[in-house]
């Protein structure tokens, strides 16, 4: 019986060696090369995908883990009918410079997004007993702050999320 893990909606049979990390599966096995390899330590977030719409740097997963879950890539947030809304926001507002973190940004900022409208409090959240967040500038910061661009196109990305996200407070 082999064991299948769901990658951009599609079901795909897991590795046989448990020891692959998720981010070698997607980009040597399935050759899906949108997730980035930077610092293969959980540090740069280039990595970062969906696992039921919940941020993951895949360089610190092992694809076994996520057997019978799903995993979006930056691959399969476009559909048929477009790009994904944040997609386009980042080239709106050229939310990149290189390129190599826009993956990894694009990734984390629908599920930084989706944990803000759940009430998912971050560190700088003031009133922890809200279930609406006022979604302010160094609160998107900081939702953000574990990936890292080396190319400075950061105000771009913040525009690009406030934007997706409606008003958001300076």
């Amino acid at each position: 019986m082999s064991l299948t893990i769901t990658i951009n909606g599609s079901p795909v049979p897991l590795p046989e060696d448990p020891r692959v990390s998720l981010l070698d599966f997607l980009r040597e096995h399935l050759q899906l090369a949108g997730a980035k390899k930077g610092c293969n330590q959980g540090a740069c977030g280039a990595c970062t995908v969906l696992a039921d719409g919940e941020r993951v740097l895949s360089c610190l997963a092992l694809a076994v883990q996520y057997q019978g879950r799903s995993i979006t890539t930056i691959e399969g947030l476009a559909s048929q009918d477009g790009l994904h809304p944040l997609q386009q926001a980042f080239i709106d507002h050229d939310g990149f410079q290189c390129g190599y973190c826009t993956p990894g940004q694009i990734c984390s900022a629908v599920g930084m997004a989706e944990e803000w409208q759940r009430g998912v409090p971050s560190h700088v959240t003031q009133d922890l007993n809200t279930r609406t967040i006022r979604l302010t500038r160094e609160e998107l910061r900081e939702r953000m702050s574990g990936n890292l661009c080396r190319c400075g196109a950061y105000n771009g990305i913040v525009e690009a999320i406030a934007t997706h996200c409606g008003e958001v407070a300076p």
